[in-house]
């Protein structure tokens, strides 16, 4: 766990324990064809129906032979011609081979497939191979992918386009997934707008909801919009309540701060149980999670970094436990810094950067010189987190430091 010396604050690993340990998966699942089942997550261990490949077959085009008959014969006849598909083939005996494509069944008494850029073949129909071959070679046995009964894949498995193509390939057309959670996202602050409108002094453009609305489908949660909410105590209890009773998750981002005209914390109290957290997070320090009658909260910061980098360090997490999502965690590394960092020490610290190669074949980060928590370019740009140590207070240039490479969820 990432220690943390600022009095009253939360480290990350702190919270997300805490928040983890309140949520119970869903249970309710539902079945998909496979073309509607990309991304969903499995509720059942898939196991073989068969084995994989179902019988010997070919590897390559080329020639079925006794692997035996290689020392005995200078030249083998062709007796026959199998192409994949076929159902039926002649016994391979003494003195004989048979024309295969990639793909065929291996014909009865043949054990070995020589290429055909190793064999000439001569016009009285025999042939002859000019490369040493190993028995057993450019043949895919029966069952040495899958055996019949062996799983195929776990329960909690975030299905992928090869998993997809894996269960075609057993016959399997539908599996049994987990029900997508239902998502309800709202903003509020009165000072927000929605894009197209027009702007007046004091407003700004709400981009929050379009980030996690996006982020969420991804995640592949049933995402319902709620819009923009002022801040006001009636239009807040009657917008959290409407969207308590449809969903399994509620995110509001905004209202979470201690300010005069934050009145999210007030109402959610009324309504359920929630709890105002101060991170050792930055961005990101305000944080609400908790309980309404039907669903769970989540409250994030307003400013456009700290709201998505909180989602996807703690909501992501949520989700995926609520989904029964046993998929990795993100991959972190250690890169090379390319330049001096300096920063205060107290908090943990998600730095937006840049990851590539360099010449001489080292990982190297690039921390973005901008960075605000209200500057959502700087994720736009980003492709990882320079992850630091709450007690780190800077890097010298070409340093090992640990990075977060981004995600499909994130790029």
């Amino acid at each position: 766990m990432t220690s943390c010396d600022a009095p009253g604050l939360q480290t990350l690993d702190q919270a997300l324990e805490t928040m983890l340990a309140t949520i119970q998966p869903l249970q309710e699942q539902e079945w998909l064809p496979l073309n509607l089942a990309d991304g969903r997550v499995l509720a059942n261990p898939i196991l073989s129906p068969m084995e994989l490949p179902p019988q010997d077959n070919s590897a390559m085009d080329g020639y079925a032979v006794r692997v035996e008959d290689l020392s005995e014969f200078d030249r083998l006849t062709v007796s026959q011609r199998i192409l994949a598909g076929d159902l039926t083939s002649q016994p391979v005996v003494a003195g004989e081979c048979a024309r295969i494509m990639t793909g065929a069944k291996m014909p009865q008494g043949a054990d070995t497939v020589i290429r055909q850029e190793d064999a000439e073949l001569s016009d009285d129909g025999k042939v002859r191979f000019i490369a040493a071959v190993k028995p057993r070679a450019n043949v895919r046995l029966r069952g040495e992918e899958l055996s019949e009964g062996e799983v195929v894949l776990d329960a909690g498995r975030r299905l992928r386009a090869a998993d997809l193509g894996l269960l075609a390939s057993l016959g399997i057309n539908q599996v049994a997934v987990i029900r997508r959670p239902k998502v309800a996202v709202l903003a509020t602050g009165t000072e927000l707008v929605a894009a197209g409108q027009p702007l007046l002094s004091g407003q700004i453009y709400e981009s929050n909801s379009q980030v996690l609305g996006a982020l969420l489908v991804r995640l592949g949660c049933e995402v319902q919009h709620y819009g923009i909410v002022a801040d006001d105590p009636e239009a807040l209890r009657q917008a959290y309540m409407n969207a308590d009773s449809s969903a399994d998750l509620v995110i509001a981002s905004g209202g979470v701060s201690v300010g005069d005209a934050d009145f999210s914390k007030q109402i959610l109290d009324e309504l359920g149980e929630v709890g105002l957290w101060k991170l050792a997070l930055k961005p990101g320090k305000p944080f609400a999670y908790g309980k309404l009658p039907n669903s769970l909260f989540t409250g994030l910061p307003g400013n456009p970094v700290s709201a998505m980098l909180t989602f996807d360090q703690l909501v992501v997490p949520l989700l995926k436990k609520l989904m029964g999502d046993h998929g990795p965690a993100r991959l972190q590394v250690m890169a090379r810094i390319t330049r001096k960092l300096k920063r205060s020490p107290g908090r943990q610290e998600f730095q937006r950067a840049v990851v590539a190669l360099s010449e001489d074949g080292v990982l190297e980060v690039t921390p973005l010189a901008r960075q605000g928590s209200g500057l959502l370019s700087t994720m736009s740009k980003a492709n990882a987190y320079l992850v630091i140590n709450a007690q780190v207070a800077g890097y010298a240039e070409g340093d090992k430091v640990l990075v977060e490479l981004f995600d499909g969820l994130l790029s």
